[in-house]
């Protein structure tokens, strides 16, 4: 197989030039060819078209923010500006966009809000066509108001759903030709602060990671309503760790046999094993990051490693994938990227 490319979006507040690539070679087991590969403000989070025609970036300009599109050449993975479409105020923290690359869609931390805007052809994206509005508080010194995390579509696209670490909630939306309509709201355990959610591959489970109270919240999901159902909250850190940590990323495998939660102050990946028939989680391990911060890591399209990004630290922490037992093991964390906060794969 020829080398992998992946990207890594990043804060531009140090020494960063905006969105990075690299390279994994899956036959040595080692990232390299680390390179900037478009230059524009805080492009902390990315995501890919499935077709990896696309990228879509949050991106920061002046007093505004919003979305950035790129297209990009499969081979050597360089980027090329396309437009981009700005809102008053802060920057967006997380965009998506389904899988015919139709719709891409942002949440605002600073805001609250999520935001929804149509593709063209050629990858540029139109002007925003819907925006939501969060109200509400929750009962820790963070949640003073609405603090979007997340936005993306459930796994058969007919909703999308929002994750609120400001006031506790998942949210699901239908979705008419971008236009969004909210069609149920689960409001989950005062003061946990959910930040992000991963869907089993079969549709029924999902799983929220929460920032605030370090746990991974096990739904069930009902896809022809929308609606999701609690069915198990898991600690992401030792009971005995009483030092600050804050829950980042979660990811699953495939195969849906492994859900995978980052820990930033542990410092750690929590990996945890999952019940097929209840969706319900078993602990397995914790795997230290190797640096500070863990914001993000991701499954490389083989599923055989898992790429980590230590935001603090400023580095890439490449680690074995066993596909049987879910574990992790270290092989390499000395490579640099300054900033790095999102870890993307182009797919194969």
């Amino acid at each position: 197989m020829p080398k992998l490319i992946g990207y890594i979006g990043t804060y531009t507040k140090g020494d960063s030039k905006g969105v990075y690539s690299f390279t994994l070679d899956t036959d040595a087991a080692k990232l390299g060819d680390v390179k900037p590969v478009a230059e524009l403000d805080n492009p902390t989070y990315l995501n890919l078209s499935q077709d990896n025609k696309n990228l879509y970036a949050v991106v920061k300009e002046g007093d505004q923010g919003g979305v950035a599109s790129f297209s990009i050449n499969p081979e050597t993975g360089d980027l090329f500006e396309i437009n981009r479409q700005l809102l008053d105020g802060a920057s967006p923290c997380h965009v998506s966009v389904d899988s015919k690359n139709h719709q891409v869609l942002t949440a605002n931390y600073h805001k609250g809000t999520i935001e929804s805007f149509l593709v063209n052809e050629d990858g540029s994206v139109n002007p925003v066509v819907s925006v939501i509005e969060h109200t509400g508080k929750g009962p820790h010194e963070r949640q003073d108001k609405p603090h979007t995390h997340y936005s993306g579509f459930t796994p058969d696209e007919k909703y999308v759903v929002a994750i609120d670490l400001g006031v506790d909630k998942v949210i699901t939306y239908k979705i008419d030709n971008g236009k969004l309509a909210e069609a149920h709201t689960l409001l989950v355990k005062a003061g946990s602060g959910p930040r992000h959610i991963t869907f089993h591959p079969n549709g029924k489970f999902a799983y929220v990671m929460t920032e605030l109270s370090n746990e991974v919240i096990t739904l069930s999901y009902n896809s022809d309503t929308g609606v999701f159902t609690e069915l198990q909250y898991i600690p992401t850190i030792p009971e005995d760790f009483t030092e600050n940590s804050q829950g980042s990323a979660i990811h699953i495998s495939n195969d849906g046999r492994f859900v995978y939660a980052g820990n930033r102050g542990h410092d750690s990946i929590a990996v945890y094993g999952v019940n097929q028939d209840s969706g319900e989680l078993t602990f397995i391990e914790y795997t230290s990051t190797e640096g500070s911060w863990p914001r993000d890591f991701a499954l490389d399209p083989t599923e055989k490693f898992i790429v980590a990004s230590n935001q603090e630290s400023s580095n890439l922490v490449l680690y074995a994938r066993d596909p049987q037992t879910g574990k992790l093991t270290l092989l390499d964390s000395k490579v640099s990227v300054p900033d790095p906060v999102c870890v993307k794969f182009l797919s194969v």
